[in-house]
C-alpha cells in the first residue's frame, strides 16, 4: 500500500474511494481502508466537505446513514433528475408512498398492521418497496410469527438523514390534536412515531 504524506494526500485518497462507493461508508471504513488513524481520517472528510461547500462545488460530501457519500447539490436537482430519468417513470405510487410512510414511522410492522392502517391489501407495494431496496425485513413479529418490516440505510440515505429519529413529527400536522392524544391514551398509543 502507498505511504500517505501530509493531509493532501490523505484528502485525495479519500476523494478516490468515495468516487466508486454506490452507498455510505463509514469513517471507520475508510481510515481501515487507508491505513490512517480515524481521528486523521474523520478530520479530512469534515476539511473536504468544508472545502466543497466554499467553493461552491455541483457536488457535496455528506455524513449520511452512518457513512460519508457525495451527492449532487440540491439546487441543481433539476438537471440531476432530467438527466437520470429522461423517459423513465420510476416514481413511487401514491400507495407505495403511504405504505413506506406507515413502516418508517411504526418499524418495526408487520404488512397486516400496515394493511389495517391502510385501509388495503399492501403485498404487492410491501414486495415493490423491498425490490427497490427501500424495505427489508426486519424480523417476526413473536405472537403471530409474520415478518415484521423497516427501511433500509438506502431509504435514509435517499431521504439524506442519518436516522429515522430525524423524520418530522407527524403529530403537528393532524387535525383535532387533543381528540387524538386521548384516544390514543386508550388504545395505549400515540399518533405519531413508534408504538
Amino acid at each position: 500500500m502507498q505511504q500517505m504524506h501530509g493531509s493532501r494526500t490523505v484528502g485525495a485518497a479519500l476523494e478516490a474511494v468515495l468516487m466508486v462507493v454506490d452507498e455510505p461508508i463509514g469513517a471507520s471504513e475508510l481510515a481501515s481502508a487507508l491505513d490512517e488513524p480515524l481521528d486523521t481520517v474523520e478530520e479530512a472528510l469534515r476539511s473536504l466537505a468544508a472545502e466543497y461547500d466554499e467553493q461552491g462545488r455541483g457536488f457535496e460530501l455528506r455524513a449520511v446513514a452512518g457513512g460519508w457519500r457525495f451527492y449532487s447539490r440540491p439546487e441543481y436537482a433539476g438537471f440531476v433528475s432530467k438527466y437520470v430519468l429522461e423517459g423513465q417513470t420510476s416514481r413511487l405510487t401514491q400507495a407505495a408512498l403511504e405504505t413506506l410512510a406507515v413502516i418508517a414511522y411504526r418499524q418495526p410492522v408487520g404488512r397486516s398492521r400496515v394493511a389495517a392502517i391502510r385501509g388495503v391489501n399492501v403485498d404487492s407495494v410491501v414486495k415493490t418497496l423491498v425490490s427497490r431496496g427501500l424495505i427489508e425485513e426486519a424480523g417476526t413479529d413473536p405472537e403471530s410469527g409474520a415478518i415484521l418490516y423497516a427501511t433500509t440505510s438506502y431509504f435514509l440515505e435517499r431521504l439524506g438523514i442519518g436516522s429515522v429519529a430525524e423524520l418530522p413529527e407527524l403529530s403537528p400536522h393532524l387535525p383535532g390534536l387533543t381528540e387524538l392524544a386521548g384516544l390514543a391514551e386508550l388504545e395505549g398509543g400515540y399518533p405519531g412515531r413508534g408504538a
